[in-house]
């Protein structure tokens, strides 16, 4: 008896999308400045690690040109991919009122940022400013590192342990590269590791959710 095929498909995928910032070039250099002035005044800076400077969450705000173009891409290429993933219609999602904040955070050599995922937030984006060459030896140096949960409880054996994505019950890792952005729900759990090269990965982290027609949203995040 011949064997019956199987449909495969992916139930509990998780959406992850990668993009590049094509002007980029154009601002990022900007952008390392005005991000290196407000972490030497110490202005609207959250306290922490010396090896990483978060600045305040309002960067979305910020009246700069470059941040504004910055802005302006990081929130284009949300619509497109929530349009992407989704079966709301581009005319339903533009009348929704699109809610964000947003931060720079510098890292230093051997600074890094803890596993953390985002509470009342839909979908979170990790734009690369500026990134160091890679330090030898160490691949994972400055990666952003995605952490499958879902399957805590599974049996892992020879057939499973090798199954490739989506299936794969393995993290996923991100190596960050200046004008490329990564788009993940905010629930997801992820990290910056360690970075062992000399000189600055500079990235800004926006949070985004959409309040429908007729909603009354929620308190500040």
């Amino acid at each position: 008896m011949n064997a019956v095929a199987p449909t495969v498909m992916p139930i509990l995928a998780t959406p992850l999308g990668v993009a590049t910032v094509p002007d980029a070039v154009e601002f990022n250099g900007a952008l390392c400045e005005l991000f290196a002035r407000r972490a030497a005044t110490g202005q609207g800076l959250a306290p922490g690690d010396p090896l990483r400077i978060r600045g305040s969450d309002d960067l979305m705000e910020w009246p700069e040109a470059p941040v504004r173009r910055l802005a302006s891409a990081i929130a284009g290429a949300i619509y497109q991919f929530v349009g992407g993933v989704s079966e709301i219609t581009e005319s339903q999602l533009r009348a929704c009122k699109l809610e964000a904040r947003a931060w720079f955070t510098l890292i230093r050599s051997n600074g890094r940022v803890p596993a953390t995922n985002y509470p009342l937030t839909a979908w979170c984006a990790i734009y690369c400013v500026a990134a160091p060459p890679p330090a030898d030896g160490r691949a994972d140096s400055g990666i952003v590192r995605f952490y499958e949960s879902r399957l805590s409880t599974s049996f892992q054996d020879a057939s499973n342990a090798v199954m490739r994505i989506p299936y794969s019950q393995a993290h996923y890792a991100w190596q960050p590269a200046a004008g490329q952005l990564v788009i993940f729900p905010g629930s997801l759990t992820h990290e910056v590791a360690p970075l062992r090269a000399a000189g600055e990965l500079v990235l800004v982290t926006a949070r985004f959710r959409f309040v429908g027609p007729g909603q009354q949203g929620l308190s500040r995040w």
